[in-house]
């Protein structure tokens, strides 16, 4: 049904010889044309769409080696700045974030390398062995991989330097996530990337805190009675 400026339209377009009629969308019309100038014929066997657990969007395999730490980084670059962020996770699940803010400018992918060498060097820093780097560049995890030839003369230097760290690891694998997967990296590197830095001001390390409850519940009112709390079940048992 017409809405808003196509209804009020219509209405006026009423006093004259005009017919309004809503346009029919042209691929289902190219759809019934092409049917109808391709009947089928007895041979004919419909393909069975059936697929076994659709429903499975992804499978992702996860290592049962305890002993290899996890890497996620993002770059992130808009009209605010640019930004990148890794987090580094040890087998027990103890988290080390860490964000920088680029001043110098760099591309998308400029920044995801940025964003990795920043991760790799946190663990070098923590003795870590064993590490498994995963982001959301495809272009990126490929590369690292050997799977394509890093081409992009500004890219070159880069990709020596990660291929330079990855010799300090006993083993390191990477691998590429889905972007939905990679979301705290991104919230960190986005955040990086648009907060301003004034050249003398420091900001205290992030903390994240838990509540269970709303803030409302957690309101205790000071009463004026300063008798102690067990007064009136003291003078309960009087009675």
């Amino acid at each position: 049904m017409p809405t808003g400026r196509l209804a009020k339209w219509q209405i006026l377009l009423t006093e004259f010889d005009i017919v309004y009629v809503t346009r029919m969308a042209v691929k289902s019309l190219a759809l019934a044309d092409h049917l109808d100038e391709n009947p089928v014929d007895d041979e004919y066997y419909p393909k069975s769409t059936y697929f076994p657990e659709e429903e499975v969007n992804s499978v992702e395999a996860i290592s049962k080696d305890t002993h290899a730490w996890k890497m996620f980084f993002d770059g992130a670059v808009n009209a605010k700045g640019v930004g990148i962020g890794a987090i580094l996770i040890s087998p027990t699940s103890h988290h080390y974030p860490t964000t920088a803010r680029l001043r110098f400018f760099c591309t998308n992918n400029a920044a995801e390398y940025e964003a990795c060498i920043m991760g790799m060097n946190i663990a070098i820093d923590q003795n870590v062995e064993e590490l498994l780097i995963m982001g959301d560049s495809d272009l990126f995890s490929r590369q690292a991989q050997g799977e394509w030839k890093t081409r992009d003369v500004k890219l070159i230097p880069y990709s020596q330097h990660v291929e330079d760290l990855g010799k300090r690891f006993k083993s390191i694998e990477f691998r590429y996530i889905p972007r939905c997967h990679n979301k705290l990296a991104d919230a960190f590197a986005t955040l990086a990337s648009m907060l301003p830095y004034p050249g003398n001001a420091y900001i205290d390390p992030l903390e994240i805190q838990i509540q269970e409850m709303h803030s409302h519940c957690n309101t205790v009112e000071v009463e004026p009675n300063i008798q102690p709390w067990y007064h009136d079940m003291k003078r309960f048992l009087k009675n």
